[in-house]
């Protein structure tokens, strides 16, 4: 018996914070990092006598998420009270949608992660709950309700996925597409974006699905992965043994462990007593509200790498790659705007400026050299001030303070030296100290020419214009 005798099926519910100003039924900031429980007021603490507004932005970041999705936008909409008791849900229950969700189906293409799509169950608006804090020994667990009420739009795919890779390729290209929407900054670390992991196997031929076990506290999408790849085997090697999975499971992913472990017994929708929240009215989406948030939807990454194709005369490659971050694409398409020339803002961006950020870990945005400042210095390798490896150099320098590139060049020595009669004398001695290389350049033999063009090159410590040094190389030679 191997995994090869299984389908696995997977099926992921994101829970995604919307980029509201404020929360969902509220008026406390929705903002990240106040001292805790001071972001807090009656509603939100669920006091006697406290009734909830629902928030319209909520509303049209959730229709904006189903139209990037492809949903099917629901004409009514209503909230339920979602009933249970924990530490950080000081009302005893959750606000949320049960049977008329925002949301209906849609489905995401893989198109930037190699093809394919997953289709998308449901999206509903509900609140968040508050964070538990558990310490060790004696500390106890500390509750902070500063998140309680922040907007959530929980995304349930179909059991579709059929691999953790392919799930790990479905949460890329999910949060690219709120990212790029507005709709979610999906901040992992900051708890913005959260996903829970259903997983079970199926005997291959068979219809009805497997005992589903649900992973939590899956940290990055690389986990989520790992976890999935853990659990197929787990599962494998019950049924080899001859078990069976036959209760759902709520089970904890141990990272530096590399396994799950057992968290509770789960609870089906009958145990959360469902019922229609007395003090929110059901809400009616018409097609003029639809049509209006369609209107303001931002441009998306794949009509984005199509326009950067056609548009700009980029390689599929290099428009793949550049519209992977939407602040890295308007990055770019600012340098390609202020340099006049796309492929070559493309190089730079693709080359220098993602191994900077890979090498300072931080965004587009927090970096010292401007969008101006890179066209500048492509500038100066257009015009000949500067030869490629000069411009590198120069590069490095002022990503680390910022400062305009020509005076900086100049400051550190590396204006290309075009002028022909300072570079006749170092060919003439370039010459003189390479015999072999001459002759086997007088015999036919091109390539030897680099010697002496390495020979100038070193003598000029780099600033030597190589296109001028072959061309009086080939004057003295050549006559």
């Amino acid at each position: 018996m191997s995994l090869e005798d299984f389908d696995t099926v997977v099926g992921l519910e994101t829970h995604v914070q919307l980029l509201t100003k404020t929360k969902i039924f509220c008026a406390c900031p929705n903002s990240y990092g106040a001292e805790p429980n001071t972001a807090v007021c009656p509603t939100c603490l669920g006091l006697p006598g406290a009734l909830p507004v629902a928030n319209r932005q909520a509303f049209n970041l959730g229709i904006r998420a189903g139209l990037v999705m492809g949903c099917k936008i629901a004409s009514f909409t209503k909230f339920d009270r979602k009933n249970y008791f924990y530490p950080d849900l000081p009302k005893g229950y959750q606000i949320s949608q049960f049977d008329f969700p925002i949301c209906g189906e849609g489905r995401v293409e893989l198109k930037m992660s190699g093809g394919g799509s997953v289709g998308i169950e449901r999206a509903h608006l509900e609140e968040d709950a508050g964070k538990n804090t558990h310490g060790d020994g004696d500390s106890g667990t500390l509750v902070d309700l500063n998140r309680c009420s922040i907007p959530l739009l929980e995304i349930v795919t179909k059991p579709e996925i059929n691999s953790g890779q392919m799930a790990y390729d479905y949460l890329v290209e999910l949060k690219r597409l709120l990212r790029y929407a507005e709709i979610s900054d999906c901040d992992m670390e900051k708890g913005s974006l959260r996903v829970d992991v259903n997983v079970s196997l199926k005997p291959k031929g068979r219809q009805e699905f497997g005992t589903k076990i649900e992973l939590k506290n899956l940290n990055s999408f690389k986990m989520v992965r790992r976890a999935i790849e853990f659990e197929q085997l787990r599962q494998l090697a019950i049924y080899e043994s001859g078990g069976t999975i036959d209760k759902e499971e709520t089970r904890l992913w141990d990272d530096l462990a590399g396994e799950t472990r057992l968290m509770r017994r789960k609870e089906d929708s009958a145990d959360y007593r469902y019922f229609p929240d007395p003090d929110l009215p059901p809400f009616h989406i018409s097609e003029e509200w639809i049509d209006e948030v369609r209107r303001n939807l931002p441009e998306l990454p794949a009509p984005k790498r199509d326009r950067f194709i056609s548009a700009l005369g980029l390689p599929e490659y290099d428009a793949n790659l550049l519209v992977q971050d939407r602040d890295v694409a308007a990055w770019f398409e600012e340098v390609a705007k202020l340099c006049g020339d796309a492929k070559q803002a493309s190089n730079w961006v693709g080359g220098e400026v993602f191994t900077l950020l890979n090498e300072s870990h931080c965004s587009i945005n927090d970096i010292k050299i401007t969008p101006q400042r890179l066209a500048d210095l492509i500038a100066l390798t257009q015009d000949g001030t500067l030869n490629l490896k000069s411009a590198q150099k120069l590069f490095k320098a002022i990503a680390e303070t910022g400062e305009e590139p020509k005076a900086k060049a100049k400051a550190l020595g590396l204006i290309q030296v075009s002028d022909e009669g300072e570079l006749e004398a170092m060919v003439k001695a370039a010459i003189e100290a390479n015999p072999k290389a001459v002759e086997d350049i007088k015999n036919g033999k091109g390539k030897a020419s680099g010697a002496i063009v390495g020979f100038v090159m070193r003598e000029s410590k780099g600033r030597a214009n190589p296109g001028v040094v072959n061309k009086i190389l080939n004057k003295l030679l050549n006559g």
